[in-house]
């Protein structure tokens, strides 16, 4: 290969450790994805430094020979300047910076660099610092059933089950992604495909919370109606979420509460607006115009469906639409104000309630490539490629996410405003982040749209510079934060984690020594350690072998070999997790075709042993269910995002069976 891309993997490890190149081809298609890297500048965009350490930046000119001659100008994030000369082509930076973004300018050249100064680690609170041992419950906050709810859980739901788990003792909870998806298209419902990671899924706002909706006569009518009433027990009832059903119900109830909210104070409104700008204004915009094109013609999925004047935010049709339905954008914006409002209600209830953490966040490795955030920043994302992952056992042909990726250098060029405005979208209110495939600050697999999954390449992504910057926003937001780093791990991935002071995420069945299932005390401290998570089966799933008998009624395997070599894998591991639990002294009942409640709650008492800090276990679990909430390989063939759990919150809370598991788990982790 002649030339090679800067931002480019020529290969990478796959699980077996094997060297696995990119074929030429391929490697050039993803090169020109990329495109051609941009000159050298005399100062680099950014520069990220931790605090305290030596900071040289060496100016960049194309003849050796010449000699620059400016003085140096460095803008404090408070405004306090800084100034010096330049020295034999290059800057020297006072080490005892503070924490934070600052700008360098040069004075006699149209030259300046970000500078941002980061700390050694990232945000951990006292509870972690005294070593103590933390536990959880790890929700996915659409399957929650109430009494109240309008046929999906919503953050009234998240409040009470807030007060039941700090009740029974619990840290924390955990939440799925609750980014913003498609309001005028309900049925894409997964949270791992957002529009945008910025704003909220509005299905969450509880409507009767909301003072306009009670203050509203009509809402109040229309609320108490028969029809309305059985629309909602018919939605309560279902199974599964009909996100259909219940996006009609709320927005019929949201614009009611909306007309009561226009009569009164706009302060706070007004106020929300100014803070969030430009950004708001996207989203309140592309979900009022995808409405309205929705309402006039079909298959309007995301913006590359609409009419080619209004696929990009940036257009004159768009601007006429926003001064034209003027109403209709400030309605949606209106919705990211009440939804914010009642998360920050939420994280103000777990701190009353005393909890460490209270509740984390999950951030999507990324965005669906035909919402909100690709609609307006073209330049960002790179919308020819999708992101996914290589080909394994599991998947031959590869995955691919359908997700659109930022280009690295464009965020560099940037001085990763884009990156640091996402964190600080979800590091509000909340204790701590999860970050979903943190190894995507490392490298993300890419595959030209269009492609096989196969025909991909990782491009490099400036890790360092992500985790430092994820470390001063974690400080800053007094925010925990906690990686996901499953799959094909880079070399040193996990201890530069640990170096920085984010907890590792541990799956139980995927942890294993020489002698077996990891031995609980040896798993580290700085971690979190969970049984499943949404892309597994539940622990009774798991025990009865579920999943095997549904990927292939859903064809997720490639060949019956593949599936008889996973069979014989899940013996194996069984049978060790038995084993270790046994050899710890505790009971673990005999296997059989229908695993109990008695069985799942015992592995749950079992590994709530670990050494980690964090320990989460699934209310699915607690309950005992089969079902998984999502089948990872599959679209429309199954349900996925939509299972609910069987019980209200009230009536998991009040099972004497949960109520034992739930204070056996407390008195291990405060044993």
């Amino acid at each position: 290969m002649k030339t090679l891309h800067p931002f480019l993997n020529r290969y990478f490890f796959d699980e077996h450790g094997r060297r696995r190149y990119a074929e030429t081809k391929v490697y050039h298609k993803i090169a020109n994805l990329l495109g051609t890297p941009q000159s050298q500048s005399t100062l680099p965009p950014v520069k990220v430094v931790k605090q305290g350490e030596q900071i040289f930046i060496p100016l960049f000119v194309a003849d050796k020979t010449q000699r620059i001659h400016s003085q140096w100008q460095l803008t404090l994030e408070n405004g306090e300047l800084i100034q010096g000369k330049v020295k034999r082509n290059r800057i020297e930076l006072p080490r005892n910076l503070p924490l934070g973004y600052h700008q360098l300018t040069l004075t006699k050249i149209a030259a300046q660099c970000r500078i941002i100064i980061t700390p050694e680690r990232a945000f951990q609170p006292t509870e972690i610092e005294q070593k103590k041992k933390l536990w959880g419950a790890i929700l996915q906050l659409y399957t929650l059933r109430s009494e109240s709810n309008w046929g999906i859980g919503d953050f009234g739901d998240l409040q009470q089950f807030l007060v039941k788990l700090a009740e029974k003792g619990g840290d924390f909870v955990g939440l799925n992604p609750i980014h913003s998806l498609f309001p005028a298209n309900p049925e894409g419902a997964s949270p791992y495909s957002p529009s945008s990671r910025v704003w909220q899924n509005i299905l969450y706002i509880n409507v009767n919370a909301i003072e306009a909706f009670q203050q509203s006569e009509q809402a109040q009518q229309w609320f108490n109606s028969a029809d309305t009433q059985q629309q909602l027990a018919e939605a309560r009832q279902k199974e599964y979420v009909d996100y259909t059903q219940v996006m009609q119900l709320k927005l019929a109830g949201l614009r009611l509460a909306y007309q009561q909210f226009k009569q009164q104070d706009q302060t706070d409104f007004e106020q929300f607006i100014a803070e969030n700008g430009e950004t708001l204004k996207v989203q309140g915009t592309f979900d009022a115009l995808h409405h309205w094109l929705s309402s006039q013609f079909s298959e309007q999925w995301g913006w590359n469906y609409w009419d080619t004047k209004y696929q990009s935010y940036h257009t004159a049709c768009v601007a006429e639409f926003q001064a034209e339905q003027q109403d209709l954008v400030r309605f949606y914006m209106w919705l990211q104000f009440v939804a914010q409002q009642q998360l920050k209600a939420c994280n103000e209830l777990a701190k009353q309630l005393a909890m460490p953490i209270g509740f984390y966040r999950d951030l999507a490795v990324g965005v669906a490539d035909n919402g909100a955030e690709t609609w307006a920043d073209k330049d960002l994302f790179v919308l020819d490629a999708s992101v996914g992952a290589p080909p394994d056992i599991m998947a031959p042909q590869g995955q691919n996410w359908g997700l659109s990726p930022m280009h690295p250098e464009v965020l560099q060029q940037r001085g990763y405003q884009p990156f640091i405005d996402l964190l600080r979208a979800n590091m509000k209110d909340c204790g701590a982040l999860r970050i979903d495939h943190i190894l995507g600050f490392a490298r993300l697999w890419w595959v030209a749209k269009g492609d096989s999954a196969a025909n991909g390449a990782y491009v490099k992504y400036p890790l360092q510079d992500l985790l430092s910057i994820l470390a001063l926003e974690s400080q800053r937001h007094q925010c925990l934060i906690i990686a996901e780093a499953l799959g094909t791990v880079p070399k040193g991935m996990l201890e530069t984690l640990e170096q920085k002071g984010i907890l590792a995420y541990n799956i139980f069945y995927f942890e294993y020594d020489q002698q077996g299932s990891k031995p609980l005390a040896n798993y580290p401290y700085q971690s979190m350690t969970t049984l499943s998570t949404h892309d597994l089966p539940t622990v009774k799933g798991y025990w009865q072998s579920y999943d095997f008998e549904l990927g292939q009624k859903f064809g997720v395997y490639p060949n019956e070999k593949v599936v008889d070599m996973l069979k014989r894998t899940r013996l194996q591991n069984k049978a060790e997790i038995r084993r270790a639990v046994e050899q710890s002294g505790q009971t673990l009942e005999a296997d059989s075709d229908n695993v109990s409640q008695i069985f799942t709650h015992q592995l749950q008492a079992y590994v709530a042993d670990t050494d980690s800090v964090l320990f989460g276990s699934q209310p699915e679990d607690w309950l005992n269910m089969l079902e998984p909430v999502n089948i990872p390989g599959t679209s429309t063939e199954y349900p996925n995002w939509r299972r609910k759990l069987s019980k209200t919150v009230e009536e998991i809370f009040a099972d004497k069976q949960i109520q034992r598991l739930l204070e056996t788990i407390e008195k291990k982790r405060n044993s």
